[in-house]
């Protein structure tokens, strides 16, 4: 049957169902009936509130594997730098161990691809007065290998040190002359009188870490999915809260990531570097081979 003859009985059809007298009624669907169903919304939209600032939040219910490069990001620019800047991102990675054991517990083979893992990604929208002063965006859960060279950042970098005592504390974002801050930070080092960033005194520049693990330390061994993995823009400082309403998370205008790890570190292995994971099947000569 030719196309066009398709097209004719179709439509031969419909006028002739429209000649029909057609009765429907609706019925309700009875308790067992209704038991047997199961399902599960696509999309929720939550209303929030926080202290003077409303919160639309959509989240899709999905789950993503995903293995991606990106030249260079930079956000934020004006004339005098980026908020965030980064060279060759990153995320998940390629295996070159088929024995090392990865943060989702899995041995892969070589050349196998070690995907970064998110589920249920949302936007945000923050307003004040009923203007939106500010937008972010995340996921649900997160778990994988972030790359890249970080020559710029604005936000919140949850890595952890260890002095060498066995004390271990959150490391503080500096800027080149040993200024904390966690905007436009150049440097990442241990919060102590003695850190000298200029002299590289328990403190690098960013650049150093060239692939850090995103998640949480579950404190076994094992990594687990990090909850408040996302970037935000915002015009005037939006507290933001964490998807369980437990904690806010203070941006400051501009942009903001927020970028949980499951990583300690000791302060040599600080000073030495953590290695890029290889994200590239061709070598061009990029250092992500």
């Amino acid at each position: 049957m030719t196309r066009n003859a398709i097209g004719s009985a179709v439509l031969v059809t419909l006028c002739l169902a429209g000649t029909q007298d057609v009765r429907a009624e609706l019925q309700p669907i009875s308790d067992r009936e209704l038991g047997e169903v199961q399902g599960q919304a696509m999309i929720a939209v939550d209303q929030l509130v926080g202290a003077g600032q409303r919160f639309t939040r959509v989240t899709m219910g999905m789950d993503v594997e995903v293995q991606t490069n990106v030249n260079a990001v930079a956000l934020g620019e004006t004339a005098s730098g980026s908020d965030l800047a980064v060279d060759q991102l990153s995320l998940g990675h390629i295996s070159q161990d088929d024995t090392r054991v990865q943060l989702d517990g899995q041995t892969y083979a070589v050349d196998e691809i070690v995907p970064f893992e998110a589920a249920n990604p949302y936007f945000e929208l923050a307003e004040v007065d009923g203007e939106v002063v500010g937008f972010r965006l995340g996921f649900g859960q997160a778990r994988g290998t972030l790359s890249g060279d970080i020559t710029s950042f604005s936000g919140n970098l949850g890595l952890r040190l260890d002095d060498g005592s066995g004390n271990v504390s959150a490391a503080t974002l500096y800027d080149a002359s040993t200024n904390a801050t966690n905007y436009r930070a150049t440097h990442i080092g241990l919060a102590d009188a003695a850190t000298d960033c200029a002299g590289g005194v328990q403190c690098v520049p960013l650049t150093n870490l060239k692939t850090l693990d995103v998640g949480v330390d579950n404190g076994d061994g094992t990594v687990g999915y990090a909850e408040d993995f996302f970037l935000a823009f915002q015009e005037q400082a939006v507290d933001w809260q964490n998807l369980d309403g437990s904690q806010v998370i203070n941006a400051a205008p501009g942009v903001h990531m927020n970028l949980p790890t499951s990583m300690t570190l000791d302060l040599q292995t600080l000073q030495d570097g953590i290695p890029r994971a290889r994200t590239e099947y061709i070598d061009r000569g990029l250092g992500v081979f």
